[in-house]
């Protein structure tokens, strides 16, 4: 399940958009379909961070990297404000533009008997993703500041298979931390010119993220 986080889309005004709006609020849930505006080039195999370590045909994916940038999300909607459409449970990155809505209609939208390919879909192996206060804290800025949303980036890409450093983003890292215990490894996840630091509880099912930290100031986080 994506994030719970409130999101906002907001119409542009001038368009005839609050009348194109009527009679959306009955609908608990709607499809966003938008521009993966930060994705500048295609690749035909991407290696999706769940389910699989394995290389997959990018239409076989839900990926970014497409010969059309073009995202489909079903989301929670929470409420309507004349231009403005509050929803949760969103995976789209903060800032993409929304090309159309449309409602989600249960009798011809899902087919809970499909088969689903090479995604597995049993949730045991989910993992919950819990937040330091200092990296909630940092997250919320970065949020507000520079909209980079690496809560939810996160929680996409740690729900499943957190360790496996065979994924380019995640690597582990060695900390003289005397928060850190002797036998215990923390794990870095990148995205972009930032590492997210965390830790595993396999017991649990449980990713402790510890801190965010620019990639210039990781050496600095790792000597403490």
């Amino acid at each position: 399940m994506a994030g719970k986080e409130i999101s906002v889309i907001t119409l542009n005004p001038h368009n005839n958009f609050d009348q194109a709006l009527k009679d959306i609020a009955g609908f608990e849930r709607i499809w966003v379909i938008y521009f993966f505006h930060l994705s500048k080039n295609w690749k035909p195999l991407v290696t999706p961070p769940r389910h699989t370590k394995n290389k997959i045909g990018v239409f076989a994916t839900r990926a970014p990297y497409r010969p059309n940038q073009i995202g489909l999300s079903c989301v929670k909607l929470e409420k309507v404000d004349k231009l403005k459409i509050f929803i949760s449970e969103s995976d789209i990155l903060n800032g993409s533009p929304v090309i159309d809505i449309k409602p989600y209609l249960p009798y011809s939208d899902s087919f809970p008997d499909a088969s689903t390919g090479w995604v597995k879909t049993d949730m045991k192996n989910i993992f919950e993703i819990k937040f330091a206060k200092k990296a909630e804290e940092r997250a919320e800025g970065l949020l507000k500041d520079k909209n980079i949303n690496l809560k939810n980036y996160a929680r996409v890409q740690l729900e499943f298979n957190p360790i496996d450093i065979t994924r380019k983003r995640i690597t582990i890292i060695k900390t003289n931390s005397t928060n850190v215990k002797a036998n215990s490894n923390l794990f870095a996840l990148a995205y972009r010119d930032w590492r997210i630091i965390y830790s595993v509880d396999n017991d649990k099912k449980i990713v402790r993220v510890k801190d965010l930290v620019p990639i210039d100031e990781l050496n600095l986080f790792i000597s403490k």
